[in-house]
């Protein structure tokens, strides 16, 4: 496995945020997190992240607990784009983008030719690179979105945490996004609102609800019409989608 999750718990004050969550996310594979408004999405991604350090149970990286691997090391390899990620200084887009090398150049080592090739790859796959002089305070809700996972593919991870990376971005955007996080080939894990998009473009899906585990697997095994009352709290009616396969879930008003 990448990512290794057992029995994570955390708190806030006597509020118990994630409770006993185990999760195992394989190579190469993208996990979609969904549940209601304060599940624990984001705190989940937090603690698999290392931002935060669990309560209870362990976070693993290829088997190697993540308390062991140092800031550093854990930089060069696993990045974190968080949905509310934002910046008072009116930096320009390329200056934002260029932070995800950070990780990768000593203190005294200079802007190499491949910091540069990063930098620039990471704007065309999102975009952005007629943008990358642009200044931070001139771009749109969903430019910033795009900015921020640029700076996150110049990092070079092998395993990328979205939270909610569609918001701010319209309808193009967003299929355009979560086919691109599809094509990358990294380990993804990715919280999102739209289930349907969710059972399109993700391996797996985990299903959250009060901060506890409802549901992990395909998105064949897991969406049903009585989750999506049970969690949810809404009659749907799920069918196979003939343009793509995978589950379609039609909302009954």
């Amino acid at each position: 496995m990448s990512i290794r999750a057992e029995n994570l718990v955390w708190s806030v004050g006597k509020i118990r945020i994630i409770d006993g969550v185990s999760l195992s996310v394989r190579p190469g594979k993208v996990l979609g997190v969904l549940g209601p408004n304060g599940s624990g999405k984001s705190s989940l991604l937090r603690l698999l992240a290392g931002l935060r350090r669990p309560a209870g149970g362990q976070v693993f990286l290829e088997e190697r607990d993540l308390r062991t691997i140092g800031r550093g090391a854990l930089a060069r390899r696993m990045a974190l784009v968080e949905q509310q990620a934002t910046t008072e200084a009116n930096v320009r887009v390329r200056d934002v983008v260029s932070l995800g090398r950070i990780p990768h150049r000593s203190p005294f080592s200079g802007w190499s030719q491949g910091d540069e090739a990063a930098v620039n790859a990471a704007l065309d796959r999102v975009g952005m690179r007629e943008r990358a002089h642009r200044t931070w305070h001139s771009l749109s809700g969903g430019e910033r979105q795009r900015v921020h996972l640029a700076r996150a593919l110049a990092q070079a991870p092998r395993e990328l945490l979205l939270d909610e990376p569609t918001n701010h971005l319209d309808i193009q955007h967003q299929i355009a996004l979560l086919k691109l996080v599809g094509e990358l080939a990294l380990t993804t894990i990715v919280a999102l609102h739209d289930i349907n998009h969710a059972a399109m473009f993700c391996d797996q899906l985990l299903i959250l609800d009060g901060g506890r585990l409802v549901a992990q697997g395909t998105p064949e095994a897991v969406l049903s019409e009585a989750l999506m009352r049970q969690v949810f709290r809404v009659e749907a009616r799920i069918e196979s989608s003939p343009h793509h396969g995978r589950p379609h879930i039609h909302y009954m008003i």
